[in-house]
Order: structure tokens, then C-alpha cells, then sequence
């Protein structure tokens, strides 16, 4: 599946493996079949998002940026 409604070519489906919170940012470790990917988003998006180890989500990629999508 992937996300039809945001214009980001490179998306890959994973699982959490880690979320490192901080006060402000967390990071955010996704475990997908080509490796891990990290993302550094705001902690009120992890909230947001209800993100725990384990969640299914995508990475969505584009330049030096990599944004979390909920599944």
C-alpha cells in the first residue's frame, strides 16, 4: 500500500523499532526489508501518530527529509 495522497516517490512500508523521545524531537528508528531508516520528527507527532514499537508505518523520503505515515 502506499500513500496516493502525498506527492513522495520513495516510500517504504516498515515497522517501528525504536523511538529514542525527546522534549521537543524524538527519533524514530522504521525497520523495513531494505534496512532501517530514521527519522527525527516532533514529539507531539509522535503522539499524534500514537506511534509505539511496532506500529506499521511508511517512510516517506524525499531529499534529506524522511516523514512517518501512520498504516
Amino acid at each position: 500500500m502506499s500513500i496516493q495522497a502525498i506527492n513522495v516517490r520513495n516510500q517504504f512500508k516498515g515497522k517501528v523499532r525504536e523511538i529514542i523521545r525527546g522534549d521537543v524531537v524524538s527519533e524514530v528508528d522504521v525497520e523495513t526489508p531494505w534496512g532501517i531508516v530514521t527519522s527525527v520528527i516532533t514529539t507531539r507527532s509522535v503522539d499524534d501518530l500514537a506511534l509505539v514499537v511496532g506500529s506499521d508505518v511508511v517512510a516517506l523520503v524525499k531529499s534529506t527529509e524522511v516523514s512517518i505515515a501512520k498504516l
